[in-house]
């Protein structure tokens, strides 16, 4: 039992104080239609995907859904978080991402009970028929705003892709890679978009040229492998080097990753502030009521005597 009452308990869990200070390296190729984000989520990958011991392709898939919603929401300006949520009628029914504007990443995946996983089990595979959705939520004051498409594709990578074909969004190539080292699982993601002209930097090119500089961008990128966006010996400079340096390449300052869970006992107690009594009784066992964070699978415990819930509703009767 805590010392004070759960709505005023801000206390957090004893997660990982853990930060990438290099987790997104921003690029460009000079006088070319081309911007980009090489993400490396390095130790925090590891972090990120052990606080559940799910089988080894769906923490994959996990990491590398994190990589992409890093290098998704670092091209936007928002206040707020940006989201991936993903649901199908598969083996792993659903699956949540999201990263704020400061970078605090975190990320959830649902894996139905009793599932056989194959080992070689791809998204399309795990995900089975259903949809993926991009969502910017900045607060209660601005109405989100949401894209959604159909799962399309076998990997993860197709089905974002399919999203950026889809919408009203700039054309874009993604490489998503995940795996377990010897330093523990990494994550990686390669955001490739085509714009307008030259991007402001440098003079307007031709419609023709910006093609063909946006479909040379596309061929030297598809060279990049797994090994090299997930070895942490190889710097992202020099990774961005080797794959454009006929391209004139460029980078821009490189922004931080964190541990982004948000869960704290005061958030919690207010969910279940919300519930009826009877509700309450039902969750309690021996006197107790344990909240878990699917985010970083803590588990907070409420003395079900320091839940006071909603009031019964009182029973007016029928009007004369």
């Amino acid at each position: 039992m805590t010392e004070l009452p759960a709505f005023l308990d801000s206390t957090r869990p004893q997660v990982p104080d853990l930060s990438v200070p290099r987790g997104v390296t921003p690029f460009y190729l000079p006088e070319r239609p081309v911007r980009g984000r090489l993400v490396r989520l390095g130790p925090l990958g590891a972090t990120l995907l052990s606080r559940h011991q799910h089988p080894a392709p769906v923490r994959a898939l996990l990491g590398q859904a994190l990589a992409l919603a890093a290098g998704l929401s670092t091209a936007l300006k928002f206040k707020g978080s940006f989201s991936i949520q993903i649901r199908g009628d598969g083996p792993v029914p659903m699956l949540v991402v999201d990263c704020t504007e400061a970078g605090a990443l975190r990320g959830y995946v649902r894996v139905e009970a009793g599932a056989e996983i194959p080992p070689e089990a791809t998204a399309r595979q795990l995900f089975g028929n259903g949809y993926i959705a991009f969502t910017v939520d900045q607060g209660l004051d601005k109405d989100p705003s949401q894209g959604i498409v159909a799962i399309e594709g076998e990997s993860l990578t197709e089905m974002a892709e399919y999203y950026f074909s889809t919408s009203e969004q700039l054309p874009a190539r993604i490489f998503l890679a995940a795996a377990e080292g010897e330093g523990g699982w990494r994550a990686s993601a390669l955001v490739m978009e085509r714009v307008a002209g030259a991007g402001g930097v440098g003079p307007e090119i031709s419609a023709g040229e910006q093609e063909e500089a946006w479909r040379t961008a596309c061929i030297l990128a598809e060279t990049v492998t797994q090994e090299e966006l997930l070895d942490d010996a190889l710097s992202p400079e020099r990774l961005l080097y080797r794959l454009f340096h006929g391209e004139g390449v460029a980078v821009s300052k490189p922004r931080a990753l964190s541990f982004g869970c948000r869960c704290s006992r005061q958030r919690l107690g207010g969910i279940l502030e919300g519930f009826n009594q009877e509700d309450l009784d039902h969750m309690a066992v021996e006197g107790q009521i344990v909240m878990t964070c699917e985010f970083c699978n803590f588990d907070f415990c409420f003395a079900r005597a320091d839940v006071a819930g909603r009031p019964p509703q009182t029973d007016l009767g029928a009007p004369e």
